[in-house]
């Protein structure tokens, strides 16, 4: 078993993790009618996305020059972490959209 392979993948896993629980603070603020606080905790989740996306993209750039990778259970698990992570993030986004709209018609 690869150590740097599980390394890049507990990585990958904490990261979207974390993206995904701001997200979801994300949604709570955005019922609660307070996009400013939306926003900063769906910026704050990009970081944490962009720190997973970088663990995943060493590992392509080793895979490109040659190195050979041996695909474990675990690192499927964090790249679907991660891009589950990542597609809820453009629902939030989306979503924001219509909170926003709706608000608006309330008024």
């Amino acid at each position: 078993m690869d150590e740097n392979l599980q390394v890049v993948a507990f990585d990958i896993i904490l990261h979207s993790g974390s993206a995904r629980a701001m997200v979801h603070e994300a949604f709570k603020f955005m019922r609660e009618g307070n996009f400013e606080m939306a926003d900063a905790k769906l910026a704050d989740a990009n970081q944490e996305l962009l720190k997973a996306h970088k663990s995943q993209t060493q590992l392509l750039q080793d895979y490109a020059k040659g190195k050979k990778i041996e695909m474990e259970i675990i690192m499927i698990h964090a790249q679907d972490h991660l891009m589950t992570t990542m597609t809820l993030r453009e629902v939030a986004i989306e979503m924001e959209h219509l909170y926003r709209r709706n608000e608006g018609a309330l008024i």
